[in-house]
């Protein structure tokens, strides 16, 4: 090793979360579209994919045919399916419906915790323990992401013992692992490892992803701060879909894509056929309609990347990133 080496793992797991996440914000898409997307991502070679979300149909319309979709996963074998769930009544859908690898959302904040599930932090935590019990009873697990895990659009700045708390206190409950959430798209590099760190500490030898939004451009660096730290497990969306409809100001998630194309040409497999992925974006947007290109598409569209991928041109309605 020499003076300019980073330290990089040789290899990350990448949990594709553009068909919950990604389109939640989006107008309710046919289910026989969602099927062709999913066929696209699976072509990608991802390993991991969050399917859909059982929450309420009313707060989230684009994601209420979550028990179509559960029935059309088991086509598809090799993928580790999951689901997010709000509480304990949309993981009894989940499992229902035979997806058993559940995510549960909690938030570091109250005031995110009251407008996106109507509750407390506290009351948020309690309903682990019920949720594990249901995931662990139908042979899957539980994954706790902790939303505004940095930053809430309406308490501020997360402190990191808050944090930190709400992901004791879920591991204590029963909680297999952790997903830190930068919910608003705020955090950055630094801020990213002081808690990467002080999670580590509080819950050793559980394993911790991230998640991360692009509002102030800083994802991709947050993601690789990330995996210097160590960090194995990350979410990406195709082309950046996504944001929560709860947090006023967040935009979609780093781009599958640009994490993709900035790991590989790093060194660090992600297992992930990047041209598969450009294509998945375009199924994905043309489903939508929509035409909003990361950075790393139109490069490589116009042959100036390293692989030199020919992509189909965009169509539909523009869809600017979303800046702070």
């Amino acid at each position: 090793m020499n003076d300019f080496d980073l330290v990089l793992p040789a290899e990350v797991d990448i949990r594709e979360v553009g068909m919950r996440d990604g389109l939640q914000l989006e107008a309710p898409v046919p289910i026989g579209a969602k099927l062709e997307m999913l066929e696209a991502l699976v072509a990608t070679g991802v390993r991991r994919i969050e399917a859909t979300s059982f929450v309420s149909p009313k707060a989230v319309p684009a994601l209420a045919d979550a028990d179509q979709v559960a029935a059309e996963l088991s086509r598809w074998g090799d993928v580790h399916w999951s689901a997010l769930v709000a509480n304990p009544r949309g993981a009894s859908r989940a499992v229902d419906s035979g997806v058993s690898n559940l995510e549960y959302v909690v938030s570091a904040s109250d005031g995110h915790s009251r407008a996106n599930a109507g509750r407390s932090t506290a009351e948020a935590v309690g309903a682990v323990g019920e949720i594990a019990e249901l995931a662990h009873g139908a042979g899957g697990s539980l994954e706790v992401i902790i939303a505004t895990a940095w930053d809430c659009p309406f308490d501020g700045r997360t402190p990191i013992t808050r944090t930190v708390d709400v992901a004791r206190a879920a591991v204590t409950a029963g909680a297999d692992q952790l997903c830190l959430g930068d919910t608003i798209g705020t955090t950055t590099p630094l801020r990213v490892v002081q808690l990467l760190d002080a999670v580590r500490r509080a819950c050793p030898g559980v394993a911790v992803g991230v998640h991360f939004h692009d509002t102030r451009g800083t994802g991709q660096a947050n993601a690789l701060a990330a995996v210097q730290a160590g960090v194995v497990q990350l979410d990406s969306s195709v082309g950046g879909l996504g944001g929560c409809p709860f947090a006023p100001g967040a935009s979609g998630n780093i781009a599958t894509e640009e994490l993709v194309y900035m790991l590989e040409e790093s060194g660090v497999r992600t297992g992930l056929d990047l041209n598969a992925v450009l294509a998945s974006a375009y199924t994905c947007f043309a489903s939508l309609d929509i035409a909003r290109p990361s950075y790393t598409r139109p490069a490589l569209r116009r042959g100036t990347g390293p692989r030199g991928a020919a992509a189909p041109a965009a169509r539909g309605r523009a869809r600017p990133r979303a800046t702070c």
